[in-house]
């Protein structure tokens, strides 16, 4: 880790009001992400000043700290210094004087995307990795690689296996996220895919005379997350009323047993249904608004960042990645918007006099264009001298239309949203991946132009 990060390391806990105000804590590919009992307690000016800090911002009531690509050795970082559980409850001692929150259906949605969020986020570097190595053995049989290989077939199968085996990790995740046994989560995940139920349902399973629904859960999230929710607080009552000499065993049988009825015949063929139709909405959008959906999402995309409301999709993305194999709408557009953002810092960087904003607009929009990241160019200047935010919508909103009416997809999940994702939209056939630089170049062109013509020196001072 660079020695820049050493401040932050040093100082976070301070600036977020102590290692007890901080409920969960965790980091998602470019931000660490603290859950806190008291807002009122956290200096969000103190820790924009620390070293490494790209950017701070509340979504959802829960504090982001922008850092970038070392996010997760910053993460770790801190949780060896202080303590912190790896993506866990960092404290669980109540704070002074906190009081319950009441309930409010804002309240119960943050709640909702916090909890997805959190099963979800630990798992990405996983999907990454395996999305990627299926990418490259697309660009390996393309240069004639034999596909009957050991190589290609030991690489293929760590490629699926992130995929298939999903269940598995999202649930485990989820347990520990929702304060339940991780072991314990991943055996309910292993349950839904192991190969023995998959092959004997479609003849009709039932437990004490209630059916089994027919359906297969591999590379599924939504059942592995309801099954975890629902058995963090039937273990925490077998815990609580269990004999301590028999604890050890009555809490995970007496779990295990509740929650195979419940699994098998309620909670994952739920989740099935939920993520299907989340999926087949999506689709249905896609097929009905064509290049328009695209566009209009690529131009308001800074503004869903912005509010974080674009942490929603990632339970769709995840299903259609782990389904269909590839995902026709959001990543697309999201490239587009974060290469265009730093295109629009680039241009108000060459136009401007002003040797502060042009040294801070050329380090945005290499940020924005080659990390992905694209705060520090959208809160910095775009949003700041509004003309640059209009030129990057503009470019992003011809850019998505273009890419839209020529079909281009992405089929790997993206570590970084920037033209480091290049890669991941080579497809198994076509020119799909030219077809997007096509659509960047065409953006970036539009961006820097509309930006260049809009802007006005005066709006600097």
């Amino acid at each position: 880790m660079s020695k820049k990060y050493d401040e932050l390391v040093s100082k976070i806990a301070d600036c977020v009001g102590g290692k007890e105000n901080v409920e969960f804590f965790t980091h998602c590919v470019t931000r660490l992400r603290f859950n806190v009992k008291d807002q009122s307690l956290v200096k969000t000016e103190e820790i924009e000043k620390l070293g490494g800090v790209l950017g701070v911002q509340w979504q959802n009531g829960q504090l982001q700290v922008i850092i970038g690509q070392a996010v997760n050795d910053v993460y770790r970082a801190i949780c060896e210094t202080y303590g912190f559980g790896d993506a866990t409850a960092a404290s669980e001692t109540p704070q002074p004087g906190s009081e319950k929150k009441k309930l409010t259906f804002g309240g119960v949605i943050n709640a909702i995307l916090n909890g997805i969020s959190g099963s979800l986020s630990p798992s990405i570097p996983a999907l990454i990795g395996c999305g990627m190595i299926q990418v490259l053995l697309i660009i390996a049989s393309s240069l004639g690689m034999d596909t009957t290989s050991g190589t290609y077939l030991l690489l293929y199968y760590v490629g699926q296996a992130g995929f298939y085996f999903l269940p598995v990790i999202v649930c485990g995740n989820a347990a520990k996220k929702f304060g339940a046994n991780q072991g314990l989560g991943m055996v309910i995940g292993g349950m839904l895919i192991f190969p023995d139920f998959i092959a004997a349902v479609g003849n009709g399973l039932d437990f004490l005379g209630i059916p089994v629904y027919n359906a297969t859960y591999t590379s599924t999230i939504f059942p592995a997350i309801l099954c975890a929710w629902v058995m963090a607080p039937i273990e925490k009552f077998f815990a609580k009323h269990s004999p301590t000499m028999l604890r050890s065993i009555l809490e995970p049988v007496c779990t295990l047993l509740i929650m195979v009825p419940l699994a098998y015949c309620l909670l994952a063929p739920a989740g099935a249904f939920l993520g299907n139709y989340i999926s087949s909405a999506v689709i249905w959008l896609y097929n009905t608004l064509g290049f328009v959906g695209v566009a209009v999402l690529a131009a308001v995309m800074p503004f869903l960042i912005m509010t974080g409301m674009h942490s929603a999709f990632v339970p769709y993305l995840l299903q259609m990645f782990a389904t269909v194999g590839y995902e026709p709408i959001f990543f697309t557009a999201l490239v587009i918007s974060n290469i265009d953002q730093g295109i629009s810092s680039l241009a108000v960087a060459l136009k401007t006099k002003n040797k502060n904003l042009k040294s801070t607009a050329l380090s945005c929009a290499i940020t924005a264009v080659v990390g992905g990241v694209t705060e520090p160019a959208m809160y910095g200047v775009n949003l700041r001298y509004k003309k640059a935010m209009l030129g990057a919508m503009i470019g992003s909103c011809i850019a998505g239309a273009f890419a839209g009416l020529m079909h281009v997809y992405i089929y790997a999940f993206a570590g970084a949203s920037s033209i480091v994702a290049l890669p991941c939209f080579v497809s198994p056939e076509g020119n799909n991946v030219i077809l997007m630089v096509i659509a960047i170049i065409i953006g970036m062109v539009a961006t820097f132009l509309a930006t260049f013509f809009l802007y006005k020196d005066e709006d600097a001072q």
